[in-house]
Formats: C-alpha cells, structure tokens, sequence
C-alpha cells in the first residue's frame, strides 16, 4: 500500500480488500460473504420484502434477516448466503481453474 499526505492528513490506498487492509483474518472470505450479503439486500429491495418475509422465503429467522442488512453475517457461512442467494431468485455459478501463481485466489463477480 502507498501512504501519502494531503493537506496534511495520511492517505492510504486500498488494495481492494477493506478486510485486508484492516488485517482481519479470514479477509478473503470476509470480502466474499460481504458481497453476497450486498446482493440478498439488493435481492429484498429488488423483490419488495419485508424481513418477515425474506426470512420465510431465505429459511432463516428475521432476527437473523436483521442483523444481516445490518452487516451482521458472522453466524452465516457462505454456503447458507447462496442459499438464501438462490431462494431469492439468483442463479450462482463457481468457476475453478488452474492459475499461474502459487496460491489461487477466490474472487467474487456479481453481474
């Protein structure tokens, strides 16, 4: 990351990852799980949801619907947000491949 000064207050540039950048552990799949939720909030608003009904149509509680609009998704694996994913009308497609460097990376791309 480069640090500079502008007008005297250190700026720091992201590498794309909050999570990394704040050197929590687990950034990679924190990144991933917070993309997902950005998506089952896009997916209620775009459906018109009130979070009882999210709740019925996801297979989880509406505390649990709550907490997660609010950034809450400890408690959640990723596999139960593409679940939620999918009951709200999403199609999710995992893609593997080989790559070139030594260690692979996980990626999410949401279209």
């Amino acid at each position: 990351m480069t640090k500079r000064s502008v007008e005297r207050v250190k700026i720091e540039r992201s590498s794309g990852n909050v999570f990394a950048d704040l050197e929590l552990p687990d950034a990679d799949k924190l990144k991933i799980k917070s993309g997902l939720v950005i998506e089952i909030a896009r997916g209620i608003r775009r459906l018109g949801l009130t979070q009882h009904q999210a709740a019925e149509r996801m297979g989880i509680s509406q505390p649990k619907v709550s907490g997660l609009l609010k950034g809450d998704f400890a408690n959640l694996s990723e596999r139960k947000l593409m679940d939620c994913l999918n009951r709200l009308g999403y199609d999710i497609q995992i893609k593997v491949q080989p790559t070139r460097a030594e260690v692979g990376a996980l990626t999410l791309a949401i279209g």
